[in-house]
């Protein structure tokens, strides 16, 4: 990493750190662009170099796991049920979990401003479809048909959400509970007859 890189990605952590600190002490809807980049000690003309606005402050994460699940290994065998194309895609984020989660100490804050605040929850169901979309991508990669990768992506997202409502605010507990509703869900599905 360059010095230049090295000095940008400071800047970035500081933004985030500096919203994060703000959000939990005064809340989303107190908190305006100039009060985080005063506490990040950075001009507006950079907090806008690496984010458009504060909600992407909050998901700044997105484009990485986004870019994770992308760049994953298409070279599993293809995926002939839900079940089969569930436990892959189950592998696959297990494997990223720390990805996936992001910051454990920023996590609760997180969790707590998308339950309070209704446009944070909209951001939120976005971010999850993007992530369905790259999902079903590698699964379409690896030889699923259309329906069974786009079926499979859904569930999975939907699987993921569970584990979030089910873990509350602790970083901890989500990959467990994920892990129990995915073999919930494959224990319960029967084929069609």
């Amino acid at each position: 990493m360059t010095l230049r890189e090295l000095k940008q990605q400071q800047a970035r952590e500081q933004i985030v750190e500096a919203a994060f600190a703000l959000f939990a002490e005064r809340g989303f809807a107190q908190v305006s662009v100039t009060d985080i980049a005063a506490r990040a000690q950075v001009g507006r003309t950079t907090f806008f170099r690496y984010f458009g606005d504060k909600q992407e402050v909050l998901f700044a994460d997105e484009q990485r796991l986004v870019d994770e699940f992308s760049a994953a290994d298409i070279t599993g065998p293809a995926p002939r049920d839900l079940a089969g194309a569930l436990l892959q895609l189950w592998g696959l984020t297990h494997g990223m979990r720390d990805v996936v989660i992001g910051d454990k100490a920023l996590f609760p804050v997180r969790q707590q401003l998308i339950a309070a605040v209704p446009e944070l929850q909209d951001r939120a169901a976005r971010k999850m479809q993007r992530i369905a979309e790259a999902l079903e991508r590698v699964l379409l990669a690896r030889g699923a048909d259309p329906e069974l990768a786009l079926l499979a992506s859904q569930v999975g997202i939907a699987c993921f959400r569970v584990a979030l409502q089910t873990a509350g605010e602790d970083p901890e507990k989500v990959m467990p509970a994920m892990e129990r509703v995915v073999r919930l869900v494959i224990s319960t599905a029967s084929p069609v007859t």
